[in-house]
Order: C-alpha cells, then sequence, then structure tokens
C-alpha cells in the first residue's frame, strides 16, 4: 500500500505552516531556532517525497546537504543566543536591541 504524494505535501505544508507561526508568534531566541528547523524538516519532507515519486534518488541526496547546513546553521545560532544570554541574562527578543550604542 502506497501512500499518495498529496497526503506528504499536506503534511509538509502544515509543519511548515506551524514552523511560520513559531518565528512571527514567539519571542524567545531558542523557540525561533527551533522554528527554522521545522521549516526546514518541512523542506525536507517534500524533497523527499517528490524524490520517491519520480523514482530519482537526487532529492534524498540534497536532503543529507540541507540537514549538514541546518546542523551548522543550529550550531551558530544557539552559539549566537548562548552569547546573547550571557549579556543580557534574557533570550526574548523584546527585551533587547543589538543595534543600540
Amino acid at each position: 500500500m502506497e501512500i499518495a504524494l498529496s497526503w506528504y505535501l499536506t503534511l509538509a505544508a502544515v509543519l511548515f505552516a506551524i514552523g511560520v507561526a513559531g518565528v512571527l508568534l514567539r519571542s524567545n531566541l531558542i523557540i525561533i531556532l527551533m522554528s527554522v528547523e521545522l521549516m526546514l524538516n518541512a523542506v525536507n519532507v517534500t524533497l523527499v517525497a517528490f524524490s520517491q515519486s519520480m523514482g530519482d534518488v537526487s532529492g534524498q541526496i540534497l536532503v543529507f546537504f540541507v540537514m549538514s547546513v541546518a546542523a551548522a546553521e543550529a550550531a551558530i545560532g544557539l552559539a549566537i543566543v548562548i552569547a546573547i544570554f550571557r549579556n543580557k541574562l534574557s533570550v526574548d527578543i523584546n527585551d533587547f536591541n543589538l543595534f543600540k550604542w
């Protein structure tokens, strides 16, 4: 029994929408980073679904590159969040402005 492509695309759209809502509605930097990772995983689901439906593995290979970039982005983003927390003692984006003198 094979699952239709539309189910995978619907799942990816829902995941992406949850990620966008997390970025737009939350003010905690860690939650925002997690939402960005959720959006990247939604794109990965789409790539794998199209790759599987077309019978080509190039989309699945691209997912490995996207996952490695996402891991690097998460590591650098978390390092920036830790540096901000050490200076401001908060990770709420409403509590600080990095462009002030």
